[in-house]
C-alpha cells in the first residue's frame, strides 16, 4: 500500500472540514475523491500533502507515518501535488517553471528532466521560452502537472484539474492522467462525475467532511441512487 489515512480530523481555526476521513491507495492505481463544494475534498489533498494538518488521524506513506511533516520534506519523499489554482511563477519561462522544482533523490535516477518533459509535451515545449503566467488556462494547468513531475513523484495529488477549463482541454488533461497512470499513482478531485469515473479505477465520495461511499467506477457508473444523492446539485 503507497497511501494509507487513517480517521483524519482536520479544522480551519475552530471549524471542522474532515470528520474522521480513511482511505487508502495501492501502488498503480487511480483513484477520484468526488463531493459537492465544500465537502473537503481540496482540505483532503491538502492534508496528506501537509499544508493543513489534521490535529488526529494518521497518515502514512510507503509505511512511514508522514503526518506533522512540513509540506517539502513530504513533496521530497515522493509526493507531487497540484493545487487548484495552479500557482505558475509569474516572470519565469515554462522552462525556468520546471528547472526551479527539479530534484532528485539519491542513489535514484531521474525520470523525468526539463528536456524530457519539454519534448514529451509539445504545448510546453513549443513555449519553454514563454513567461509561464502568460499561458492559457489549459496551458498552465499542463506546466503545473509537469512541474509536479520534476520532483519524481511516485504518488501524484491533483486538486481539481478540469476547473475553468475548456471542454477541448479537459479531453486533453483526460489523456494526460491516462498516460501519466502507467508509471504512477495518481489520487485526483474533481467536480464532473463522467470525468473521473473514466479515468479512475475506484472512487470515494466526500459529504460534510466524512467518506460516506467507496466503490469501484464499474459500480458507481450504474449506480445512479447513489450519485443522485450524494452529487447531484439541488
Amino acid at each position: 500500500m503507497i497511501l494509507d489515512v487513517r480517521n483524519i480530523q482536520t479544522f480551519y481555526g475552530e471549524s471542522q472540514a474532515l470528520q474522521g476521513v480513511t482511505l487508502q491507495l495501492e501502488a498503480g492505481e487511480t483513484v477520484c475523491i468526488l463531493g459537492r463544494n465544500g465537502a473537503g475534498k481540496s482540505t483532503t489533498l491538502k492534508s496528506i500533502m501537509g499544508l493543513t494538518p489534521p490535529r488526529s488521524g494518521e497518515v502514512f506513506y510507503e509505511g512511514k507515518p508522514i503526518q506533522g511533516r512540513p509540506a517539502h520534506r513530504i513533496a521530497r519523499a515522493g509526493i507531487g501535488y497540484v493545487p487548484e489554482d495552479r500557482r505558475i511563477f509569474p516572470g519565469l519561462t515554462v522552462r525556468d517553471n520546471l528547472d526551479v522544482a527539479a530534484y532528485q533523490r539519491k542513489g535514484s535516477a531521474a525520470r523525468w528532466t526539463v528536456d524530457g518533459i519539454l519534448k514529451k509535451y509539445e504545448m510546453l515545449g513549443e513555449r519553454a521560452d514563454q513567461d509561464g503566467a502568460t499561458l492559457s488556462g489549459g496551458q498552465q494547468q499542463m506546466l503545473a502537472v509537469a512541474r509536479s513531475l520534476m520532483i519524481q513523484p511516485r504518488l501524484l495529488l491533483l486538486d481539481e484539474p478540469n476547473e475553468g477549463l475548456a471542454p477541448v482541454i479537459v479531453q486533453q488533461i483526460g489523456e494526460l492522467i491516462d498516460d501519466l497512470s502507467q508509471t504512477t499513482t495518481i489520487l485526483f478531485t474533481d467536480q464532473s462525475v463522467r470525468f473521473a469515473l473514466k479515468h479512475a479505477q475506484r472512487a470515494y465520495i466526500l459529504e460534510k467532511g466524512q467518506v460516506v461511499h467507496e466503490a469501484s467506477s464499474q459500480e458507481l457508473k450504474t449506480d445512479q441512487a447513489t450519485q443522485d444523492r450524494f452529487l447531484s446539485v439541488a
